[in-house]
C-alpha cells in the first residue's frame, strides 16, 4: 500500500521533523538546492519547482536561481490557494462525512477494528475521533497528528513563503486545483482501497517521520533520483496511484502545454513528488514533445 507519501503530499501534507533550524546553519547554507526546472518557448518560460508543504523556520532554500527565477516572474501557480474557509468546510461536510446512521468503525471487520482502535490507543486518539468521517479523511488527518506534534507548520512551508513573497511583488496567485477538487480525489476511491488506505496510516505512525525524513534530505540536495526511489518504494497500490498521482500530472502537463501560448514568466511550485520518478510532470511534457531543462 502507500505508508502516506503520495496521498499526503496531494493535500499539501507532506511534512517532515528536521533538526532546529538554528543547529549546523553553516552547513545548510551550504547544501539546500533544491531542484529546479524550465521550460520555454520564443515568449513564454515556466518554472518548475518540487515543494515541500511544511518545514522548520529559517531553512534556506529561496535563494540562488530559485530567488531568481521567482523574482523575475510576474505569476505564481501553486496545487491550490488559500480559499474561504467556509466553503471549504462546506467541501468537507459535503465528501467526507458519513450519512446518519453509519461510523467508520461500524465499516470494518472485526480484525481492522481491533488494529485501528490500538493504533488509536497508540497515538493518544481517542477510538470514537473519527467515527463520524470516511477511512481516506481519517487517514489524512490521523498521518499529520505526530508531525503537528512535533511542530511542522504549514506557514513555514514553501508555498506559504512563495505566496506571501508574490503578494508583496504584487504578482499574480492562480491555482492547478481546489480544495474541493482534492477532496474529491479521495472520496473517489472505492471504500475498500480508503479502507486499506487507512489501515496503512495506523500500521506506519511510528515510522512517519523517518520516512518523510529521507525525502526531505533528498529535496534538500536535489536529488531528484532519490527522491523518487523513495516515492516509488511506496506505490503498490495502483488505484491510488492513478487518482493521487499520475492522472494530475497529465493534467498539469496540459495546463502547461496550453500555457505556453501566453507570452510571460510563469512559476509553478508543487509537491516535489510530482516532479521525481517515472510518469513526473516532465515526463509527460517530454510525451507532448516539450522539454523541461533542469536549472539546479
Amino acid at each position: 500500500m502507500f505508508k502516506l507519501r503520495r496521498p499526503l503530499a496531494a493535500l499539501s501534507a507532506l511534512f517532515v521533523t528536521l533538526l532546529s533550524p538554528q543547529a549546523n546553519a553553516q552547513q545548510a547554507e551550504q547544501t539546500v538546492r533544491p531542484a529546479l526546472w524550465k521550460v520555454a518557448d520564443a515568449d513564454t518560460t515556466i518554472y518548475l519547482f518540487g515543494t515541500i508543504h511544511a518545514l522548520p523556520a529559517g531553512v534556506p532554500w529561496y535563494r540562488d536561481k530559485v530567488a531568481v527565477a521567482f523574482e523575475e516572474s510576474k505569476e505564481l501557480v501553486t496545487e491550490i490557494v488559500d480559499e474561504d474557509q467556509a466553503a471549504v468546510q462546506k467541501a468537507v461536510m459535503a465528501t467526507a462525512v458519513l450519512p446518519a446512521g453509519k461510523t467508520l468503525r461500524g465499516l470494518m471487520t472485526p480484525e481492522e477494528r481491533a488494529k485501528y482502535e490500538a493504533g488509536l490507543t497508540q497515538a493518544g486518539v481517542p477510538a470514537a475521533t473519527f467515527d463520524q468521517v470516511e477511512p481516506w479523511f481519517a487517514a489524512i488527518t490521523l498521518a499529520v497528528l505526530p508531525l503537528a506534534k512535533d511542530g511542522l507548520m504549514p506557514e513555514n512551508g514553501v508555498e506559504g513563503a512563495l505566496g506571501a513573497r508574490a503578494k508583496t511583488l504584487g504578482h499574480q496567485h492562480g491555482a492547478l486545483e481546489t480544495a474541493e477538487y482534492q477532496l474529491g480525489l479521495f472520496d473517489s476511491l472505492s471504500p475498500d482501497v480508503q479502507k486499506r488506505f487507512l489501515m496503512e496510516v495506523v500500521e506506519n505512525l511510528p515510522n512517519v517521520t523517518t520516512d518523510l525524513g529521507r525525502i526531505i534530505d533528498a529535496w534538500k540536495t536535489g536529488d531528484v533520483d532519490t527522491v523518487g526511489k523513495l516515492m516509488k518504494e511506496q506505490d503498490d497500490d495502483p488505484a491510488v496511484t492513478e487518482a493521487i498521482v499520475y492522472q494530475r500530472n497529465r493534467a498539469w502537463a496540459d495546463w502547461i502545454k496550453n500555457r505556453l501560448d501566453q507570452p510571460g514568466n510563469v512559476f509553478i511550485a508543487v509537491g516535489a513528488g510530482h516532479l521525481a520518478g517515472t510518469g513526473s510532470v516532465q515526463d509527460e511534457l517530454k510525451a507532448r514533445g516539450i522539454t523541461a531543462t533542469r536549472l539546479q
